[in-house]
């Protein structure tokens, strides 16, 4: 899905070319879209939760292996009704368009394949939880979506990943996992990411839609280097709802905001992205007990599902396969589900 870097790509170059994307990304791409606005401002705020589990996967037999547990809380504004200094940012950034402001929590929580050992095996995935706070300005025009984001948290114990896993288990009386204190030492996290998604119609009869959303994004900083293309194919009912469901990243992610266009909305959707990795810190980092993996530098992605829209509530549900991170590891194509709820208030 992506051209594999040769082995001797160094990370300064990467980052440059990254923190050089991220620019871009954010900056006005489509000019003749950012003038297209949308007829007036959505007043309502949205509130989300969201999980993804790779114990709800297409493979037999998975458990807590590699990225195992994702877990988000969200919070999106009205349109239009941030700080004139936002307000202001957003626009010269992005473009004109109306714009919101996104703030979440998300936990992730990462593993080996095997977790019933104290000292988990040679150069398999470590340890490690990630708790981040994000904040994300969110630009909307009739044919596109632009946001730029800033992401702060911890990589380590204090991330509470031991904690929500092995507490989770006590309590549907599964075994813990028994590597944990080999986890990555504490860490602060901060990360600056940006992206554009454009809606692109196809065809539409008998009140049945069909759009392609190509997206590209891209984010910096001391958690993960990348940068991402991707598109997803719709076909449903009330396609200019949103920019397509969201993802805890990194990811394809359409984002939290959606509009209340029809009282009942639907697609079914399938995508894919080639994403370039030049640092991730769950990888690259150093780890005490044991050998870290060799990570690769291009990863790809596969996802489909569903999303419903009625009333102001969203429900997604999307399947994600994703092709090796690093070298040695097993199963395949890893995947896991993806559940959000939203709602309008």
């Amino acid at each position: 899905m992506t051209t594999r870097f040769a082995s001797g790509f160094g990370r300064a170059p990467f980052r440059q070319a990254a923190l050089a994307a991220t620019l871009a990304t954010a900056a006005p791409i489509a000019a003749h879209a950012q003038t297209v606005s949308l007829a007036s401002p959505d007043p309502y705020g949205i509130y989300t939760i969201q999980g993804e589990n790779d114990a709800v996967s297409t493979q037999k037999g998975t458990s807590d292996r590699y990225y195992t547990s994702g877990l988000r809380l969200g919070w999106t504004s009205p349109e239009d009704i941030l700080p004139a200094g936002l307000d202001n940012l957003g626009h010269v950034v992005m473009g004109q368009g109306r714009q919101r402001i996104a703030l979440g929590l998300q936990q992730s929580i990462y593993t080996p394949d095997n977790t019933q050992i104290a000292l988990p095996p040679t150069r398999s995935r470590p340890y490690a939880g990630v708790l981040i706070g994000t904040a994300t300005l969110i630009n909307d025009t009739a044919l596109s979506r632009s946001t730029f984001g800033i992401q702060a948290g911890v990589l380590g114990p204090w991330a509470l990943g031991r904690q929500v896993q092995n507490g989770f288990h006590d309590i549907i009386g599964d075994t813990e996992n028994r590597g944990w204190d080999t986890q990555r030492s504490n860490q602060p996290i901060f990360q600056v990411d940006a992206s554009r998604t454009w809606r692109l119609p196809v065809i539409g009869a008998y009140g049945i839609g069909v759009d392609v959303l190509p997206a590209v994004s891209a984010e910096i900083g001391n958690l993960r280097d990348s940068v991402m293309l991707g598109s997803t194919l719709r076909i449903g009912h009330g396609l200019d709802s949103d920019f397509g469901v969201s993802r805890i990243s990194p990811g394809l992610s359409g984002g939290d905001a959606y509009r209340n266009t029809r009282t009942f909305a639907w697609y079914a959707f399938a995508g894919v992205d080639g994403q370039a990795v030049g640092y991730d810190a769950l990888l690259d980092g150093s780890t005490t007990d044991y050998a870290r993996p060799s990570k690769i530098w291009d990863v790809g992605e596969m996802q489909a599902g569903l999303a419903l829209l009625y009333h102001g509530v969203r429900l997604s549900y999307t399947q994600t396969w994703q092709t090796q991170e690093f070298r040695g590891q097993k199963a395949g194509l890893f995947n896991f589900g993806s559940l959000a709820l939203s709602a309008k208030f």
